[in-house]
């Protein structure tokens, strides 16, 4: 994978970026925290976004009756169904669109119990990294957490992952806060898998190996725009591994719980815990492709150190 060019950035978060967690346990609790932070955002005039799973998409929605057509109001199920695109593609996407120096407010709840073991280490990551993506903006990001619902691990997450923690209506520096160290302690080898299609590629097999993992993926059943999908992948993933990670990789390529799942392993380095999860400048030529392989995927999984790097990328099969 690519090594990075861009600088690091802090995990601190300044004075005029504010990331709490909302502990809530039930649809009370959970309108006391978010319908206030929303009614207070449009009565001063802040643009506001709220990303939560459906069911609690329709509390609000309800909640705020006729405010709630000055909101964005996205399905976190289908908005943030891979963590990694929820900062590019919902929250700094949302952001960025506002009039430069505008603060913005944010209701974003990537966490939910439906949310598989596989997801989740991504989920907690991406939770850390919107310390970082958000350094220096005019923003509040309020994450609600179901206390009935998720796990301790989940909670005692949040704890390391937010600033502050809100619960019955009191809000509260959290003195378990290390996102950096959240970062770290998810970016996790990923378990291999005995009986994946196997190809080495390098700069003269980059076409072979390619056409030879569409048609696999063709076979076990990915079909139409998702296949297209995972062909652009492989070109970019691949690409990118000859170019930046070593000038070779191995193109793995499985089937498993309802989707096609490809992999890319070279021996590059990524030091940017960003990367893939920053938007591009309009004016920017090249440097996207962990960009796009996160907006058009359903799933990115990542591990790094100084010995290579492994991305893992999901694709539904319906």
């Amino acid at each position: 994978m690519s090594a990075v060019t861009e600088p690091e950035e802090s995990f601190a978060p300044p004075a005029t970026f504010g990331h709490p967690a909302l502990f809530y346990g039930g649809a009370g609790e959970y309108l006391a925290g978010t319908v206030p932070f929303v009614r207070e955002g449009l009565a001063a005039g802040e643009p506001v976004a709220v990303a939560v799973p459906g069911e609690n998409l329709a509390l609000l929605r309800e909640a705020l009756e006729d405010a709630a057509d000055a909101v964005l109001l996205l399905d976190m199920h289908q908005a943030g169904r891979n963590p990694g695109r929820i900062i590019p593609g919902v929250l700094r996407a949302f952001a960025d669109a506002q009039p430069p120096g505008r603060r913005v407010r944010i209701i974003g709840e990537p966490i939910w119990a439906g949310r598989t073991a596989t997801e989740y280490p991504a989920c907690v990551q991406h939770e850390a990294l919107i310390n970082a993506a958000f350094e220096g903006r005019a923003a509040t990001v309020l994450c609600p957490y179901d206390i009935r619902g998720l796990d301790d691990r989940a909670l005692t997450d949040a704890l390391a992952t937010h600033p502050t923690v809100i619960r019955s209506g009191t809000e509260e520096p959290s003195d378990a806060y290390d996102p950096e160290g959240v970062v770290a302690r998810y970016n996790r080898p990923l378990p291999p898998v005995p009986d994946a299609l196997d190809i080495a590629f390098d700069a003269d097999s980059l076409p072979h190996a390619r056409h030879t993992a569409t048609a696999e993926a063709a076979r076990l059943g990915l079909g139409g725009s998702r296949l297209d999908d995972l062909a652009l992948v492989t070109a970019e993933l691949t690409t990118n591994s000859v170019v930046h990670g070593g000038g070779s990789g191995r193109l793995r390529l499985w089937a498993r719980d309802g989707h096609v799942i490809c992999e890319v392993r070279d021996r590059g380095h990524l030091t940017d815990p960003l990367a893939g999860r920053r938007p591009a400048p309009r004016d920017q030529r090249g440097g996207r492709g962990l960009l796009m392989v996160n907006l058009v995927t359903d799933l990115v999984r990542l591990h790094t150190d100084e010995q290579g790097t492994t991305v893992r990328c999901w694709f539904a099969l319906s």
